[in-house]
């Protein structure tokens, strides 16, 4: 009885996260409250077992520091000085809008990076009398395949960095970076193609462009530098962290908790912590006490012996399957609560003799990070850009836009398995043949 209901209250709740009709975190968190009623489990098991704290304060802390540094007017002013020095030409407006919001989305976060950059471009198309759609269509691209690339770019690989202790900032870039980067570079190349005949054809108002001034949009303070200071040096502790020994949510809480400090008489804590995203972290945490009710019926356990006897155990396909269920749910659903759902279920392999697990989590990773590009649902940061476009009168038509993700996801799985093949499961294979 409680495997069914555990089942149910998630399935509804997945359902109603998808639809969009309530606030996913709502939804998310009477999911969780309604298994805590019906005696799944206790609260004591909720807080201690099954919400990763780490992963909350990590993100908390993100979102904390680039809430003080785009105060400072400096993300605004990049973006502004980069259109005029591409002099408003709409190809190569479109390519350095792809690389910026990939470098960001690596670097911050991708969420961040699309709030940051997706007001600017907005403005910069409408000054432009450009169509806004190739752009948009670039930044959730971009966001998602750039978020790929590092341990804090996605969600997804936050949380799978904080479930294996033993993989790295550094891991991620230099596993996940190399396939990124073709992706990335086959991205652009197609959008090219695809938009360039049409946007050719726009008459842009460059003038306009032209004589804004850049420099109006930042604020030269002691908070900038203070800033851009922190945030480099929580930046490279994230690097340098496997040597420092030190844990990543210990690097971000000492860099957002120092700004705050430093930065206190000029700008209120309150005023930091209202442009927090209450309602993803509050998301979050919901999100794994759903999961946390599959894992205490043995709902996961299931599943993992569901794939381990479909591939029969063999190493290869379990990596492979891994990966292209990743993309194709992730396309679907929000790759986050997928990605929450299948990281104890990869944990349980090891209990079936699998004991290198390391090209299945890249797997995991690349398939819920470049399977978000399919649909407008299916990472956070497409969410977020279809409100803010929805919001400046430039709606995303979600079929329009799914006509492009698709293909563009089914490519970066092909390329995506290629390499997960020939790096790590093809000298493994020759290892123990």
């Amino acid at each position: 009885m409680s495997v069914i209901l555990a089942s149910t209250i998630f399935i509804i709740s997945y359902f109603l996260i998808m639809t969009e009709k309530i606030n996913r975190a709502v939804v998310a968190l009477s999911g969780g409250t309604l298994l805590l009623l019906s005696g799944i489990y206790t609260t004591n098991d909720v807080f201690i077992r099954y919400i990763d704290w780490n992963t909350i304060a990590l993100l908390f802390s993100m979102m904390v520091l680039i809430a003080i540094t785009e105060k400072t007017g400096l993300f605004s002013y990049i973006a502004v000085r980069f259109a005029q020095q591409v002099k408003g030409e709409p190809i190569p407006l479109l390519i350095g809008t792809c690389v910026l919001t990939a470098v960001g989305s690596a670097l911050l976060d991708n969420v961040t990076t699309v709030l940051i950059f997706v007001p600017i471009i907005l403005k910069i198309t409408k000054l432009l009398t450009l169509p806004s759609f190739p752009y948009l269509l670039a930044i959730i691209l971009s966001s998602n395949i750039g978020g790929a690339a590092t341990l804090i770019g996605d969600p997804p690989n936050i949380m799978i960095g904080q479930a294996v202790d033993h993989l790295t900032f550094l891991s991620f870039i230099v596993h996940l970076a190399p396939v990124a980067l073709f992706n990335f570079m086959f991205m652009i190349a197609a959008l090219v193609l695809l938009f360039r005949s049409s946007l050719k054809k726009v008459q842009t108002n460059k003038h306009e462009l032209m004589v804004i001034d850049a420099e109006s949009y930042i604020i030269k303070s002691p908070m900038l530098y203070k800033s851009v200071t922190v945030l480099l040096v929580t930046i490279s502790g994230f690097v340098l962290h496997a040597f420092l020994h030190i844990e990543l949510t210990i690097i971000a809480l000492s860099g957002a908790i120092l700004l705050l400090l430093l930065t206190e008489k000029e700008i209120a804590t309150e005023r930091i912590f209202e442009k927090v995203e209450w309602v993803t972290l509050f998301f979050f945490i919901g999100l794994f006490t759903l999961v946390g009710g599959l894992q205490e019926v043995g709902i996961i356990d299931e599943l993992a012996r569901a794939i381990i006897l479909y591939t029969d155990g063999n190493y290869a396909y379990t990596a492979i399957l891994i990966l292209w269920i990743s993309g194709l749910f992730s396309g679907v659903i929000d790759n986050i609560p997928f990605v929450a759902a299948m990281i104890p279920v990869i944990n349980e392999f090891e209990s079936y003799g699998m004991l290198y697990l390391d090209p299945i989590w890249w797997s995991l990773a690349l398939g819920a990070c470049l399977g978000g590009n399919a649909t407008l649902v299916g990472a956070s940061a497409n969410v977020v850009v279809a409100g803010l476009a929805e919001g400046a009168n430039q709606r995303i038509p979600f079929i329009r836009f799914m006509l492009y993700g698709i293909p563009f996801v089914l490519f970066s799985l092909v390329i995506s398995t290629i390499y997960i093949y020939l790096r790590y499961l093809l000298p493994y294979i020759g290892q123990t043949s």
